[in-house]
Protein backbone atom coordinates (compact mmCIF):
# COMPACT_ATOMS: atom_id res chain seq x y z
CA UNK A 1 0.00 0.00 0.00
CA UNK A 2 1.47 3.32 -0.70
CA UNK A 3 0.15 6.59 0.67
CA UNK A 4 -0.43 9.60 -1.52
CA UNK A 5 1.29 12.85 -0.85
CA UNK A 6 -0.70 15.20 0.48
CA UNK A 7 -2.15 18.05 -1.84
CA UNK A 8 -0.98 21.38 -1.14
CA UNK A 9 -3.55 23.82 -1.05
CA UNK A 10 -3.93 26.40 -3.65
CA UNK A 11 -6.50 29.29 -4.73
CA UNK A 12 -9.42 29.94 -1.95
CA UNK A 13 -8.50 26.86 -0.07
CA UNK A 14 -5.19 27.86 0.30
CA UNK A 15 -6.35 31.41 1.79
CA UNK A 16 -8.80 29.82 3.78
CA UNK A 17 -5.94 28.20 5.71
CA UNK A 18 -4.58 30.24 8.94
CA UNK A 19 -1.72 27.91 8.85
CA UNK A 20 -0.56 29.12 5.43
CA UNK A 21 -2.48 32.03 4.47
CA UNK A 22 -0.25 35.34 4.32
CA UNK A 23 -3.21 37.25 2.62
CA UNK A 24 -1.72 40.35 0.81
CA UNK A 25 1.58 39.46 1.14
CA UNK A 26 1.40 37.19 -1.06
CA UNK A 27 4.24 38.17 -3.89
CA UNK A 28 3.46 38.28 -7.81
CA UNK A 29 4.76 34.89 -8.52
CA UNK A 30 2.99 33.32 -5.80
CA UNK A 31 0.04 34.46 -6.70
CA UNK A 32 0.52 33.16 -10.45
CA UNK A 33 1.74 29.90 -8.84
CA UNK A 34 -1.10 29.08 -6.35
CA UNK A 35 -4.01 30.34 -8.03
CA UNK A 36 -4.51 33.47 -6.52
CA UNK A 37 -4.55 36.00 -8.67
CA UNK A 38 -7.94 38.26 -8.60
CA UNK A 39 -8.69 36.61 -5.39
CA UNK A 40 -6.57 39.41 -3.44
CA UNK A 41 -6.35 43.06 -4.12
CA UNK A 42 -3.78 43.95 -6.28
CA UNK A 43 -1.29 45.54 -4.03
CA UNK A 44 1.07 43.65 -2.12
CA UNK A 45 1.74 44.01 1.08
CA UNK A 46 4.92 43.50 3.41
CA UNK A 47 3.93 42.10 6.74
CA UNK A 48 4.95 45.64 8.49
CA UNK A 49 2.12 47.01 6.41
CA UNK A 50 -0.18 44.04 7.35
CA UNK A 51 0.72 44.74 11.12
CA UNK A 52 0.53 48.29 11.10
CA UNK A 53 -3.51 47.61 9.91
CA UNK A 54 -4.32 45.30 12.34
CA UNK A 55 -2.40 47.15 15.06
CA UNK A 56 -4.55 50.13 14.16
CA UNK A 57 -7.52 48.19 13.96
CA UNK A 58 -6.92 46.64 17.31
CA UNK A 59 -6.68 49.87 19.48
CA UNK A 60 -9.46 51.31 17.83
CA UNK A 61 -11.57 48.88 19.86
CA UNK A 62 -13.53 50.30 23.01
CA UNK A 63 -12.84 47.05 25.01
CA UNK A 64 -10.65 44.14 25.64
CA UNK A 65 -12.93 41.71 24.81
CA UNK A 66 -13.60 43.29 21.65
CA UNK A 67 -9.83 42.95 21.12
CA UNK A 68 -9.77 39.51 22.17
CA UNK A 69 -12.41 38.33 19.45
CA UNK A 70 -10.36 40.19 16.73
CA UNK A 71 -7.14 38.78 17.66
CA UNK A 72 -8.76 35.32 17.98
CA UNK A 73 -10.48 35.95 14.58
CA UNK A 74 -7.04 37.36 13.07
CA UNK A 75 -6.12 33.87 14.32
CA UNK A 76 -8.39 31.87 12.26
CA UNK A 77 -7.59 33.53 9.17
CA UNK A 78 -3.60 34.58 9.43
CA UNK A 79 -1.74 32.61 12.17
CA UNK A 80 1.60 34.38 11.01
CA UNK A 81 0.79 37.82 11.23
CA UNK A 82 -0.84 36.96 14.53
CA UNK A 83 2.08 35.43 16.03
CA UNK A 84 4.18 38.68 14.19
CA UNK A 85 1.80 41.07 16.40
CA UNK A 86 1.83 39.01 19.73
CA UNK A 87 6.31 38.49 19.57
CA UNK A 88 6.35 42.33 18.80
CA UNK A 89 3.64 43.52 21.04
CA UNK A 90 3.93 41.45 23.95
CA UNK A 91 3.35 43.74 26.84
CA UNK A 92 0.08 44.75 24.59
CA UNK A 93 -1.30 41.41 23.17
CA UNK A 94 -0.52 38.52 26.04
CA UNK A 95 -2.82 40.53 28.55
CA UNK A 96 -5.61 40.32 25.94
CA UNK A 97 -5.21 36.51 24.48
CA UNK A 98 -4.73 35.00 28.40
CA UNK A 99 -5.03 36.24 31.83
CA UNK A 100 -7.13 38.41 32.39
CA UNK A 101 -9.13 38.83 29.40
CA UNK A 102 -9.79 35.34 28.33
CA UNK A 103 -11.74 35.17 31.83
CA UNK A 104 -14.24 37.15 30.29
CA UNK A 105 -14.13 35.30 26.67
CA UNK A 106 -14.33 31.95 28.65
CA UNK A 107 -17.85 33.42 30.11
CA UNK A 108 -18.86 34.97 27.02
CA UNK A 109 -17.74 32.07 24.76
CA UNK A 110 -21.07 31.11 23.75
CA UNK A 111 -22.16 34.84 22.90
CA UNK A 112 -19.14 34.97 20.69
CA UNK A 113 -18.18 32.13 19.54
CA UNK A 114 -17.18 32.25 15.98
CA UNK A 115 -14.91 29.26 14.66
CA UNK A 116 -14.18 26.25 16.07
CA UNK A 117 -10.71 25.58 17.64
CA UNK A 118 -9.50 22.35 19.17
CA UNK A 119 -11.32 18.90 19.93
CA UNK A 120 -13.91 18.93 22.28
CA UNK A 121 -14.52 15.36 23.29
CA UNK A 122 -17.93 14.70 25.22
CA UNK A 123 -19.24 12.36 27.89
CA UNK A 124 -21.22 10.49 24.61
CA UNK A 125 -18.16 9.85 23.00
CA UNK A 126 -17.06 6.52 25.30
CA UNK A 127 -15.10 4.04 22.69
CA UNK A 128 -14.77 6.78 20.39
CA UNK A 129 -12.07 9.05 21.31
CA UNK A 130 -9.05 7.86 19.01
CA UNK A 131 -11.51 8.12 16.50
CA UNK A 132 -12.00 11.94 16.85
CA UNK A 133 -8.25 12.86 17.73
CA UNK A 134 -8.12 11.36 14.49
CA UNK A 135 -9.98 13.87 13.19
CA UNK A 136 -7.43 16.68 13.42
CA UNK A 137 -5.33 17.47 10.37
CA UNK A 138 -1.90 17.64 11.97
CA UNK A 139 -0.93 14.52 12.99
CA UNK A 140 2.44 15.78 14.65
CA UNK A 141 1.42 17.02 17.89
CA UNK A 142 3.90 17.62 20.63
CA UNK A 143 1.40 19.41 23.09
CA UNK A 144 -2.08 19.13 23.83
CA UNK A 145 -3.45 21.33 26.23
CA UNK A 146 -6.60 19.51 28.47
CA UNK A 147 -9.36 20.83 30.26
CA UNK A 148 -12.34 20.14 31.61
CA UNK A 149 -13.78 23.32 32.35
CA UNK A 150 -14.62 23.02 36.48
CA UNK A 151 -12.90 25.64 38.29
CA UNK A 152 -11.28 28.11 34.87
CA UNK A 153 -9.43 30.33 36.90
CA UNK A 154 -10.83 31.98 39.30
CA UNK A 155 -14.62 31.59 38.00
CA UNK A 156 -15.59 28.46 38.75
CA UNK A 157 -17.78 25.71 36.46
CA UNK A 158 -17.64 27.00 32.78
CA UNK A 159 -17.42 23.50 31.11
CA UNK A 160 -17.01 23.71 27.15
CA UNK A 161 -17.03 27.46 27.08
CA UNK A 162 -13.43 26.94 28.99
CA UNK A 163 -11.96 25.84 25.61
CA UNK A 164 -10.57 29.61 25.57
CA UNK A 165 -8.09 28.26 28.10
CA UNK A 166 -5.59 26.05 26.14
CA UNK A 167 -6.58 28.14 23.16
CA UNK A 168 -4.92 30.49 24.58
CA UNK A 169 -2.49 28.89 26.42
CA UNK A 170 -1.05 27.10 23.45
CA UNK A 171 -0.91 30.83 21.95
CA UNK A 172 1.47 31.50 24.76
CA UNK A 173 3.44 28.09 23.75
CA UNK A 174 3.56 29.32 20.25
CA UNK A 175 4.50 32.72 20.70
CA UNK A 176 7.17 32.33 23.95
CA UNK A 177 8.45 29.13 23.64
CA UNK A 178 8.04 28.95 19.72
CA UNK A 179 6.07 25.49 19.17
CA UNK A 180 4.75 25.55 15.85
CA UNK A 181 1.43 25.93 16.23
CA UNK A 182 0.53 22.98 13.76
CA UNK A 183 1.70 20.91 16.93
CA UNK A 184 -0.02 22.50 19.60
CA UNK A 185 -3.76 20.82 19.95
CA UNK A 186 -6.17 22.71 22.68
CA UNK A 187 -8.60 19.55 24.16
CA UNK A 188 -11.90 19.84 26.37
CA UNK A 189 -13.34 16.82 27.94
CA UNK A 190 -16.70 17.59 28.37
CA UNK A 191 -18.36 15.93 30.71
CA UNK A 192 -21.27 18.31 31.54
CA UNK A 193 -21.76 21.31 34.04
CA UNK A 194 -23.37 22.15 37.42
CA UNK A 195 -23.37 25.62 36.60
CA UNK A 196 -26.98 26.33 36.52
CA UNK A 197 -26.88 29.57 34.27
CA UNK A 198 -25.03 27.28 31.20
CA UNK A 199 -27.62 24.55 31.68
CA UNK A 200 -30.22 27.19 30.98
CA UNK A 201 -28.39 29.19 28.72
CA UNK A 202 -30.09 28.86 24.86
CA UNK A 203 -26.90 29.39 23.71
CA UNK A 204 -24.40 27.71 25.52
CA UNK A 205 -22.58 25.02 23.35
CA UNK A 206 -21.59 22.06 25.87
CA UNK A 207 -23.65 18.90 27.43
CA UNK A 208 -26.62 20.26 29.09
CA UNK A 209 -26.59 17.42 32.29
CA UNK A 210 -25.03 17.26 35.72
CA UNK A 211 -21.11 16.73 36.03
CA UNK A 212 -20.68 12.80 34.75
CA UNK A 213 -18.13 11.84 38.31
CA UNK A 214 -16.85 8.69 40.03
CA UNK A 215 -15.73 5.51 37.74
CA UNK A 216 -17.56 7.09 34.93
CA UNK A 217 -15.56 9.90 35.28
CA UNK A 218 -12.06 7.86 35.43
CA UNK A 219 -12.81 5.81 32.60
CA UNK A 220 -13.42 8.74 30.43
CA UNK A 221 -10.17 10.34 31.22
CA UNK A 222 -8.34 7.06 31.03
CA UNK A 223 -9.90 6.47 27.35
CA UNK A 224 -8.54 9.84 26.78
CA UNK A 225 -4.71 9.14 28.03
CA UNK A 226 -4.77 6.10 26.17
CA UNK A 227 -6.39 7.62 22.77
CA UNK A 228 -4.11 10.22 23.06
CA UNK A 229 -1.10 7.68 23.16
CA UNK A 230 -2.09 5.90 20.11
CA UNK A 231 -2.64 8.80 18.08
CA UNK A 232 -0.19 11.24 18.99
CA UNK A 233 2.50 9.38 21.18
CA UNK A 234 4.97 12.11 21.39
CA UNK A 235 2.66 14.28 22.83
CA UNK A 236 2.94 16.12 26.15
CA UNK A 237 -0.30 16.35 27.65
CA UNK A 238 -0.73 19.26 30.00
CA UNK A 239 -3.91 19.45 32.59
CA UNK A 240 -5.54 22.93 32.98
CA UNK A 241 -8.08 23.81 35.15
CA UNK A 242 -8.94 21.06 36.61
CA UNK A 243 -11.30 21.18 39.93
CA UNK A 244 -8.77 20.19 43.30
CA UNK A 245 -10.39 16.98 43.89
CA UNK A 246 -9.45 15.85 40.49
CA UNK A 247 -6.17 17.63 39.72
CA UNK A 248 -4.21 16.10 42.10
CA UNK A 249 -5.78 12.48 41.82
CA UNK A 250 -5.25 12.31 38.00
CA UNK A 251 -1.48 13.71 38.65
CA UNK A 252 -0.42 10.90 40.86
CA UNK A 253 -2.16 8.35 38.64
CA UNK A 254 -0.81 9.92 35.18
CA UNK A 255 2.56 11.79 36.21
CA UNK A 256 4.87 8.26 35.88
CA UNK A 257 3.11 6.97 32.92
CA UNK A 258 2.88 9.57 30.32
CA UNK A 259 4.92 12.59 29.63
CA UNK A 260 2.32 14.74 31.73
CA UNK A 261 2.22 18.27 33.80
CA UNK A 262 -0.67 20.21 35.59
CA UNK A 263 0.26 23.57 35.13
CA UNK A 264 -2.03 25.15 38.20
CA UNK A 265 -0.01 22.76 40.33
CA UNK A 266 3.18 22.49 39.06
CA UNK A 267 3.71 25.02 36.76
CA UNK A 268 2.74 27.59 38.41
CA UNK A 269 5.15 26.06 41.37
CA UNK A 270 7.96 26.46 39.15
CA UNK A 271 7.62 29.99 38.93
CA UNK A 272 7.21 30.95 42.15
CA UNK A 273 9.77 28.79 43.34
CA UNK A 274 12.36 30.73 40.51
CA UNK A 275 11.05 33.90 41.69
CA UNK A 276 12.13 32.97 45.10
CA UNK A 277 15.32 31.74 44.54
CA UNK A 278 16.28 35.38 42.54
CA UNK A 279 15.46 36.53 45.78
CA UNK A 280 17.57 34.24 47.70
CA UNK A 281 20.04 35.19 45.13
CA UNK A 282 19.66 38.98 45.74
CA UNK A 283 19.75 38.91 49.62
CA UNK A 284 22.46 35.98 49.39
CA UNK A 285 20.53 33.73 51.73
CA UNK A 286 19.90 29.95 52.07
CA UNK A 287 16.20 28.53 51.77
CA UNK A 288 16.64 26.26 54.84
CA UNK A 289 16.91 29.36 56.86
CA UNK A 290 13.72 30.79 55.41
CA UNK A 291 9.63 30.49 57.32
CA UNK A 292 7.31 30.90 54.72
CA UNK A 293 3.51 32.00 54.67
CA UNK A 294 1.12 30.10 52.75
CA UNK A 295 -2.45 32.09 52.20
CA UNK A 296 -4.35 29.02 50.93
CA UNK A 297 -4.26 25.47 50.31
CA UNK A 298 -5.55 25.41 46.45
CA UNK A 299 -3.95 23.76 43.72
CA UNK A 300 -1.11 26.39 43.39
CA UNK A 301 -0.35 27.58 47.46
CA UNK A 302 -0.03 23.12 47.87
CA UNK A 303 1.97 22.64 44.48
CA UNK A 304 4.74 25.65 45.40
CA UNK A 305 4.49 24.49 49.23
CA UNK A 306 5.21 20.82 47.94
CA UNK A 307 8.18 21.96 45.69
CA UNK A 308 9.88 24.08 48.42
CA UNK A 309 9.38 21.87 50.84
CA UNK A 310 11.75 19.06 48.57
CA UNK A 311 14.23 21.73 47.83
CA UNK A 312 14.22 22.67 51.29
CA UNK A 313 14.99 18.99 52.18
CA UNK A 314 17.99 18.89 49.64
CA UNK A 315 19.36 21.70 51.57
CA UNK A 316 19.34 19.18 54.94
CA UNK A 317 16.27 19.82 56.45
CA UNK A 318 13.81 16.65 56.94
CA UNK A 319 10.40 16.66 55.54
Amino acid sequence: MTTQPKKFPVGIELLQNPTLNKGTAFTEEERDDLGLRGLLPPEVNTQEIQLERVLGNLRRKTSDLGKYIFLIALLDRNETLFYKLALEHLDEIMPLIYTPTVGKACQEYGNIFRRPRGIFITAKDSGRMAEILGNWPHKDVSVIVVTDGERILGLGDLAASGMGIPVGKLALYTTCAGIHPARCLPVTLDVGTENEKLLNDPLYFGLKQRRVRGEAYDALVEEFITAVGKVFSDALVQFEDFANHTAFRLLKKYQDRICTFNDDIQGTASVAFGGLCSALRISKQSLKDQRLLFFGAGEAGTGIADLTVVAMMEEGLTQ
